[in-house]
C-alpha cells in the first residue's frame, strides 16, 4: 500500500516481550532523526504523546524499542511515523504473552494488535496491585470466579466485591498462599428490585479490611479485547437474566438484564 503522497506505507513487525516492553522493526522509515510516534487515543495532555527513536537496521529498515520502563496511561495507544502517517501493522510475535506469570510489583501489559481499519496499535495495562481473573464455574444461580493476586498479600476481612454505582455486594472470598483466590456470587444478591434496563455490576478484590479494592481483569495473555471472544452461559430466573462479561477493557463484571 502506498501513501496519498505516493510514499510507501511504513509496516512494523512487533515483538512483544513479557516485561512489557515492544520492539518495533519497521519497513518504510529511514530518514535521519526519525521516529515513531505513539499517540493514546483520546487523550489530549503531552504524556498522551510518546516518540520513539528509530534506529536503523539494514537497507530500508529501522528500529524503535518501547521499554517496560516508560510509562504509558492505560488505553489504546496509534502508532504514526513522526510526519504524521498511520503505521501498518506487519508480523506480531506475541508468544511472550501466553501464560504470562509477571514478577512482584507493578504489571506492566503491552499487546501490539491490528485496528478495525487496519492501523497498528498498542492496547496498554498498568495495575498495582492486579487481580487476574482465572477459570469461572457455574452452579444453578451463581457463578464461581477463581484468580490470582499480584502486587497484594491476603489478610483478615478480605472479600471480593460487586459494584454498581453507589452499591456494593460484599462476598466471603478464599486467599490463599501465592495469592489464589476464589469466591461464588449467587446471581439474586444483585437483585434488589425488578431489573428494569442493562446493569452492568463490576467485580473487585478486597485483599484485607481497609485495603483499597483491586479490579478484577484478563489481561495476562495476548488477547486485547475480551468482550465478544469468551462467552458465559446465561442464567434464566423468573425475572431476570445473568451472565458474567468482559468489557472492552478486559475487566470482569456480571450483566443483568430483563427477561
Amino acid at each position: 500500500m502506498t501513501t496519498s503522497t505516493g510514499r510507501r506505507t511504513p509496516r512494523a513487525d512487533c515483538i512483544a516481550d513479557a516485561a512489557g516492553g515492544v520492539t518495533f522493526d519497521i519497513a518504510g522509515v529511514n530518514a535521519p532523526d526519525a521516529a515513531l510516534v505513539l499517540r493514546r487515543r483520546g487523550g489530549t495532555a503531552a504524556a498522551d504523546t510518546v516518540r520513539l527513536p528509530l534506529t536503523p537496521v539494514g537497507g530500508d529498515r529501522s528500529r524503535a524499542v518501547l521499554p517496560s520502563t516508560v510509562d504509558l496511561a492505560e488505553g489504546h495507544w496509534d502508532a504514526y511515523t513522526d510526519d504524521d502517517v498511520a503505521i501498518e501493522p506487519g508480523i506480531r510475535d506475541v508468544r511472550a504473552l501466553v501464560d504470562r506469570v509477571p514478577e512482584a510489583g507493578r504489571v506492566v501489559v503491552r499487546v501490539p494488535l491490528p485496528t478495525a481499519d487496519g492501523r497498528l496499535a498498542v492496547r496498554c495495562w498498568m495495575r498495582e496491585p492486579h487481580a487476574e481473573a482465572g477459570d469461572i464455574g457455574f452452579e444453578q444461580g451463581s457463578c464461581m470466579i477463581e484468580g490470582m493476586l499480584y502486587g497484594a498479600e491476603f489478610g483478615p476481612g478480605a472479600v471480593a466485591e460487586a459494584r454498581l454505582g453507589g452499591k456494593v455486594h460484599q462476598l466471603p472470598v478464599t486467599g490463599e498462599g501465592g495469592g489464589s483466590f476464589r469466591f461464588t456470587l449467587p446471581y439474586a444478591t444483585l437483585v434488589e428490585a425488578p431489573v428494569e434496563k442493562q446493569q452492568m455490576w463490576t467485580l473487585w478484590l478486597r485483599p484485607a479490611e481497609g485495603a483499597k479494592p483491586v479490579r478484577i481483569s484478563r489481561i495476562l495473555d495476548d488477547v486485547w479485547d475480551r468482550k465478544s471472544i469468551f462467552v458465559y452461559p446465561v442464567h434464566e430466573a423468573d425475572d431476570f437474566r445473568a451472565t458474567p462479561c468482559y468489557t472492552n477493557d478486559n475487566d470482569l463484571c456480571v450483566r443483568l438484564t430483563s427477561k
